[in-house]
């Protein structure tokens, strides 16, 4: 069931567990996400990065993402992340991405939110969500999402009071935010900012989001959940997983690629479906779904907050 952010978001940041995005570059890595999310019956986030479209363009991904998503029984949002151009996240608004990212990060603080509103209001009357970025998550070297390595992280951690700031004039349905993570692989253990998660999870009324999650340890990912974070970004994890089967299912130079597929498959699936347990977003499939099917299942914040949405689209106002 393709869904938005908020249907699998807005349970989460209430129950206290986390949704998984797991970016699909490939229809393994797609197949391997959807059969994790389906045997654990957890709702997920499945997409792509503009950094990512050299290796899967942005319509060829969606060839195979959002039929996906359609059919499977649990619910699938199809979500570009951070999206750095405008026509970039427009292109997937139209092609049917359910959620974008539109990172603008790295811009000014009036550019940032000027910005990201402009592309909230368009993501909304496609009846798609969106999230932000404030601060600045940086990249580890060799990282797939980018090359903006910061000496100190700490200099572009996220403050509480321009969170909420952001948040209410952007509209925005999910808020990235810079807490100690970075992207890739790390080199030394990350060191996480955990009351600054609790905090600003207490003065924004949107979900949180940790980007750069592929290395912390199971520990850091819980306590950060309990904290108040409620998507978790993993990429490097499952892309190793499945190349790492692939060698080992390589003993001789008779394999054809045939015979590499299905162990890239299933080691996706093993390593998304231990992500899927340790942020105990697996059984959580009938929060979305009730959302969806079920009006009277609805409580009373997440009722507001899609009638605001479709308001938003209708009137084109925050």
């Amino acid at each position: 069931m393709l869904v938005n952010m908020n249907e699998v978001l807005l349970p989460a940041r209430k129950n206290k567990y986390a949704v998984g995005l797991f970016n699909a570059v490939n229809l393994e890595l797609a197949r391997g996400i959807i059969n994790a999310a389906e045997s654990t019956q957890s709702p997920v986030i499945m997409g792509t990065a503009e950094v990512l479209l050299p290796y899967g363009p942005l319509e060829e991904v969606s060839y195979y993402l959002i039929p996906m998503a359609k059919k499977a029984n649990v619910p699938v949002v199809v979500h570009l992340d951070h999206g750095l151009k405008k026509e970039t996240c427009l292109k997937a608004l139209e092609l049917g991405f359910s959620s974008i990212m539109y990172d603008c990060s790295t811009d000014s603080y009036d550019e940032n939110v000027r910005k990201v509103k402009e592309m909230a209001d368009l993501a909304h009357s496609y009846g798609a969500t969106i999230e932000g970025e404030l601060g600045h998550v940086g990249d580890n070297e060799g990282s797939a999402e980018g090359d903006s390595r910061l000496a100190d992280p700490s200099q572009y951690y996220t403050d509480p009071k321009m969170a909420k700031d952001f948040v209410d004039k952007t509209g925005v349905d999910a808020l990235a935010i810079a807490v100690g993570t970075a992207h890739g692989a790390y080199k030394l253990p990350p060191k996480l900012d955990f009351e600054r998660i609790r905090t600003i999870a207490k003065t924004v009324d949107v979900p949180l989001v940790l980007h750069g999650g592929s290395g912390l340890t199971d520990t850091d990912f819980k306590r950060a959940i309990n904290e108040g974070i409620s998507k978790v970004n993993i990429f490097i994890d499952i892309n190793i997983a499945a190349v790492e089967a692939e060698f080992r299912k390589f003993s001789d130079m008779n394999k054809g690629i045939i015979d590499l597929i299905p162990a890239a498959v299933e080691a996706v699936k093993q390593e998304t479906v231990k992500k899927m347990k340790l942020f105990s977003s697996d059984g959580k499939a009938a929060d979305a779904m009730r959302i969806r099917n079920a009006a009277g299942g609805i409580d009373v914040e997440q009722l507001v907050k899609l009638v605001a949405l479709e308001v938003q689209k209708l009137t084109g106002r925050d």
